[in-house]
């Protein structure tokens, strides 16, 4: 009987999947349970008659519109706005705030492929890859970190005099405004490669090309401030700060306490001038002890109805040069030994004209729509870029150290424990880098995606933490004593850095990834939302009514969906060409139908109280993400023509983040009442939970892979910067692989003949001589091992003082 009432649901499930909750799917629906009701033998024509008028019933309920909107749909959407949580003006402006792409296709069950696959490709124009090569390049080669961060605490003046001059700060400005004009794809690899030399110079560029007064002046502000800013924005005669956190204001940045008043007052001379007279308390602002343009964020009140009716005119962005009377600046923080200008602001009873509000008096109020919107965008390249960077620059060297540094007369990454640390640094960098470039490709298209880029913002920083601290654990002793040749120590120092800003990470996992991405792309949610707002009685309830159905309809599909994937593992879907990564997308599309339908049993299960669930939003916030990098992940493989060669790094990411999307799955089934979780889990995983993390022999393919130079490797580590001297810590760990492995067959020559009693020496200089004297090796021979000898001790010695 469960068996056949099962099948029964399951082809209800299919048949509305097909009419969409129209009268004609209800009748098909009764049909098949009628069929396979009169099919059971056991059942009594008493017990048959009651079905059918219960049958009949619901149809008509259901089926019949008015009837339906009368009786089901009128008292649910009056339940619907009793349980709908009130939302603030900051609230929803920051849930509007810029655009829905490629994952509204996740939240309805069907990733688009194709749209995803046809996205342009990450390639910069001759331009910027001359930039890249050059400009970047020479600040990269100037800059010294451990002078920067230990000595100077500040950058040097030559570096700082060869950023401005070669328009660093400039780098999104459009050349009209003497600016390079750079795409979103070149931005974020300046940033990368920068980052892979320096955190300090990285974040010293990357902020005045992210949210600040340039980007805020670009959208938002009068010809009359563009004109005058922003060429001296692009050139450095103006180093530009953004000022928003604060004491009492953290990631609550909505609850500032700093306010403006309208009023009239005193400026530049004049008398009678009307303006804003403010007061602010600000901290964590960076470049703020150098600054001399301050942006500014404050709460705005015209108590005396200078500008209008109301009162509290609301948030409001204002740009205020350093001179101006009552402006404090200069002091700093220590932001973990980081040597980019960080520090507080403040300003006491400081009086600017309404000119100096970003887009005049008509964008008065609206500043808090206008964060959010560049901040949808911004927070998409310059962490990402720099978490990229300083990851490839963690896989290049643990993977040479590894293979250089020998323990127990093999290389320390022959040991398994090292391997698995080598593997994961790959596949993590190889996904937060095809992130990245999906991404900024994304941004170039002119999308804004919120959700997007609070996901990869989030996992490139956190998974950047992964990395660097399995690159600690490598390098052991090397990575902890820190001076000019360490190259992990500061990464490592400043990692939480780039976790902390721009949202903390926690609350973007546990309440901003799934929530404000379920409220944006869901198919129904926001219709149903909207139908709450609506002032007309009928015209609210015929629009929810569809929703609600539509709704409903879209559920019992999804749930058909999963079990259908879940019984086949995806099998028979279709998918883009390509034998390599069949299987992944299949794998991808079944998990996104899952993901889908538990959006929408926690919807029903918590409505409007979802938001005070966060375990449940942050791990449909992974389930999410993971879906987002994997796809990101298939995007680069097909993008860079799927070399072969890349196929076990693509193999370790894809198995990683399928693994932990059925976790997140399974958290989220376990944290739910039992009869539902139940009910749930054998829709999801109806085979019971099959993925597992990459096999010990990937892992041991990956390693290997990564200890050789070759296509792969290169491809992995792309853009960043390497020395190739050898008096750069960098540069000679990379002659020192090269140079260990061209003498391994001369160092197994030499262990043969020591282990036959040919030679005698116990330290390795004295041997190579020994054997030179034997005629075991020749002059060139011992020449290219005593210099190996020496590029490795040089790479495994520590500074000291």
């Amino acid at each position: 009987m469960l068996v056949v009432m099962f099948i029964a649901v399951f082809a209800v499930c299919l048949a509305l999947a097909i009419f969409r909750a129209s009268l004609l799917s209800w009748l098909l629906a009764a049909v098949v349970l009628e069929f396979f009701v009169a099919s059971e033998s056991r059942i009594s024509a008493e017990t048959l008659q009651v079905f059918h008028i219960l049958l009949a019933v619901l149809v008509a309920l259901v089926g019949i519109s008015p009837l339906r909107r009368a009786l089901i749909s009128r008292p649910i959407l009056h339940a619907f706005r009793l349980r709908l949580p009130p939302t603030s003006v900051t609230e929803q402006e920051a849930l509007d705030a810029g655009t829905i792409w490629w994952e509204r296709g996740l939240f309805k069950g069907h990733p688009e492929w194709d749209q995803l696959l046809h996205s342009p490709q990450s390639t910069l124009i001759d331009a910027e890859q001359s930039f890249l090569d050059q400009e970047t390049e020479q600040l990269c080669a100037m800059i010294d970190d451990w002078g920067d961060t230990h000595i100077r605490h500040d950058l040097s003046p030559e570096v700082w005099r060869f950023i401005r001059e070669h328009r660093f700060f400039g780098l999104s400005i459009p050349k009209e405004y003497g600016g390079l004009g750079f795409s979103v794809q070149a931005h974020s690899a300046v940033i990368a490669k920068l980052a892979s030399r320096s955190t300090s110079v990285a974040v010293t560029v990357m902020v005045p090309n992210a949210l600040g007064p340039a980007e805020l002046l670009l959208h938002y502000g009068t010809p009359q401030q563009r004109e005058k800013y922003l060429p001296r924005l692009a050139q450095g005669l103006e180093i530009p700060c953004f000022a928003l956190t604060g004491p009492w204001a953290g990631s609550d940045a909505a609850s500032i306490s700093d306010a403006g008043v309208v009023c009239r007052g005193c400026f530049g001379g004049e008398e009678n001038v009307l303006g804003i007279r403010l007061n602010w308390e600000k901290r964590y602002i960076t470049l703020a002890p150098v600054a001399t343009l301050l942006g500014l964020v404050f709460k705005l009140h015209d108590p005396e109805h200078l500008l209008g009716e109301d009162e509290y005119l609301g948030i409001t962005l204002a740009l205020i040069p350093r001179d101006t009377l009552g402006v404090e600046i200069g002091r700093r923080h220590n932001p973990l030994d980081a040597a980019f200008m960080n520090g507080p602001t403040s300003g006491r009873d400081v009086f600017i004209p309404l000119d100096h509000v970003i887009g005049g008096v008509e964008r008065v109020g609206q500043g808090w729509r206008m964060l959010m919107e560049c901040l949808a965008a911004g927070r998409a390249i310059s962490l990402p870029a720099s978490a990229a960077g300083g990851m490839k620059l963690l896989a290049r060297t643990s993977s040479a150290y590894a293979r250089v540094r020998q323990q127990f007369k093999q290389p320390i990454g022959r040991f398994e424990g090292v391997e698995a640390l080598l593997a994961r640094i790959a596949g993590h960098t190889y996904l937060v880098d095809a992130a990245r470039r999906l991404t900024a490709s994304a941004l170039d298209m002119g999308e804004k995606p919120s959700v997007i880029s609070a996901i990869i913002k989030y996992h490139a920083t956190e998974l950047g933490r992964v990395v660097v601290n399995d690159a600690m654990d490598i390098h052991g002793g090397k990575g902890i004593c820190l001076g000019p040749n360490n190259y992990l120590g500061r990464l490592h120092q400043q990692i939480p850095i780039g976790i902390t800003v721009e949202g903390a990470n926690i609350l973007t996992r546990s309440l901003m990834i799934f929530g404000q991405g379920v409220l944006r792309s869901h198919p129904y949610l926001h219709q149903e939302i909207a139908a709450t707002r609506e002032t007309d009685p009928q015209q609210a309830l015929r629009d929810f009514d569809a929703a609600l159905f539509g709704h409903c309809s879209f559920a019992m599909s999804n749930a058909a969906r999963t079990l259908l994937f879940g019984l086949t593992a995806g099998r028979g879907l279709p998918t883009p060409p390509g034998r390599e990564t069949r299987r992944y997308f299949q794998q991808l599309t079944r998990f996104a139908a899952a993901f889908a339908l538990m959006t929408d049993v926690v919807l029903a299960l918590f409505g409007g109280q979802l938001r005070r669930h966060e375990g449940i939003s942050a791990r449909l916030a992974d389930v999410l993400s993971q879906l987002y990098l994997a796809a990101a992940v298939l995007k680069r493989f097909e993008d860079d023509g799927r070399p072969a060669e890349d196929q076990p790094v693509l193999d370790w990411a894809m198995q990683d983040a399928l693994f932990h999307i059925q976790q997140a799955l399974d958290g989220v089934l376990h944290n739910l009442p039992r009869p539902l979780g139940w009910a749930a889990r054998s829709l999801v995983f109806p085979l019971g939970r099959r993925f597992a993390l990459p096999p010990d022999a990937l892992v041991h393919q990956v390693a290997e892979l990564m200890m050789q130079p070759g296509p792969a490797r290169d491809r992995l580590t792309a853009g960043i910067y390497l020395a190739s001297d050898e008096g750069d810590a960098v540069g000679a760990l990379e002659q020192a692989l090269l140079s260990t492995l061209r003498c391994e067959p001369l160092q197994h020559r030499l262990d043969a003949a020591f282990h036959a009693d040919k030679l005698g020496a116990a330290n390795e200089i004295e041997r190579i001589r020994e054997a030179q004297r034997i005629g075991l090796i020749d002059a060139d021979e011992a020449s290219q091992l005593e210099r190996d000898h020496a590029l490795r001790r040089k790479v495994i010695m520590v500074d000291d003082f």
